[in-house]
């Protein structure tokens, strides 16, 4: 097992964004990367279909599943079912905003409980091998970040916890929406800077409003590791500079059309199972923003991914859209701005 220190870069967990077809095309872009898996909460895990919820391909790894719960027993058994199928990494949701995951008792409501994510990780750890994280905000609603995400941090260190990844906005659970809540309360990067100060010898990572890899970077200085969500997914080619920008190294592929050759042979392989191609061309819309022949390009993976019988050659077809006539100008097809049709997550 790899030391969690070496997870300096991750790529947040999103719902509807990040399932095994995006991890995979994240994959080919970045070796070093840390993915994360939509969360899934516990007792799904525990009763529902695990292939179907929590499967995942070989090359993935590293790769860590997100769990939503407050059931310290169905919390430690989700867990177990995760290792077993694979997972490196475990990590409980404690920043979810959403109505639903709230009347569920987890998600953001949880930074109100410590104790109680405290016993959920301490079982959770007694349960498997593999490393166990916890992913929070700052407070929640009226909570001074400064006691409340102490007082999280003492839980759940003093429960064993290997990493905090922390979300620096508050969670407003009332007044606000998920969508809101990404981008409403304000960032303060300071908070988590003086929780890693606080705490030299616990992994602390940072994750909102991260969009560049120079940003990000530049956060390492504080902070032990760095998570990108929006920006990942809205841009997923940022991915190819991951390994050499954060890491010094040259482990992943570098060149963003490598990366798509390499993510076309998991998809031939899932059109030859019978899969459709629409959800495995979704993570690619956001790839090539900002240059020539970008809007064309997501315009027929869009419309022509859901045509029935779809195949390769509509990847093909989009990827032609970006090869301009001899003499176009840089400005011709010039993209205006993040993908186009792309939904938006409930982080």
């Amino acid at each position: 097992m790899r030391p969690y220190t070496t997870n300096r870069f991750a790529v947040a967990p999103m719902m509807d964004w990040t399932d095994r077809h995006c991890r995979v095309l994240h994959r080919a872009l970045s070796g070093r990367a840390l993915l994360y898996t939509e969360m899934v909460t516990a007792l799904a895990v525990v009763h529902g279909d695990r292939e179907r919820l929590i499967g995942f391909s070989a090359v993935e790894h590293p790769v860590a599943l997100q769990l939503g719960g407050s059931d310290p027993a169905i919390l430690a058994e989700a867990a177990r079912i995760g290792a077993d199928f694979g997972y490196d990494e475990i990590n409980l949701n404690v920043g979810c905003p959403s109505d639903r995951v709230r009347d569920g008792r987890f998600g953001a409501c949880l930074m109100a409980e410590p104790a109680l994510v405290g016993d959920c990780v301490a079982a959770m750890k007694a349960a498997v091998a593999v490393p166990v994280t916890v992913k929070c905000r700052i407070g929640i609603d009226d909570q001074d970040p400064e006691p409340a995400l102490d007082a999280l941090a003492e839980a759940v260190v003093a429960a064993g916890t290997d990493a905090i990844w922390v979300h620096a906005r508050k969670a407003w659970l009332s007044g606000l929406s998920p969508k809101q809540n990404r981008t409403v309360p304000p960032l303060d990067y300071a908070r988590v800077r003086r929780l890693k100060a606080r705490l030299p010898d616990i992994f602390v990572g940072l994750n909102g409003g991260l969009d560049t890899l120079a940003a990000a970077k530049a956060e390492l200085t504080f902070v032990d590791g760095v998570m990108l969500g929006r920006a990942a997914y809205h841009n997923p080619d940022l991915l190819a500079g991951v390994d050499a920008e954060i890491y010094g190294e040259a482990c992943g592929v570098g060149d963003v059309r490598t990366a798509v050759d390499v993510y076309c042979e998991y998809v031939a392989e899932n059109l030859a199972r019978g899969a459709p191609l629409a959800p495995m061309v979704r993570p690619m819309i956001g790839l090539f923003s900002g240059k020539p022949g970008a809007r064309t390009f997501r315009r027929i993976l869009t419309v022509e991914s859901v045509r029935r019988g779809a195949g390769l050659e509509v990847i093909d077809q989009a990827l032609a859209a970006m090869r301009p006539a001899p003499g176009a100008g840089e400005g011709a097809e010039a993209d205006e701005g993040a993908a186009a049709g792309a939904v938006e997550v409930a982080a």
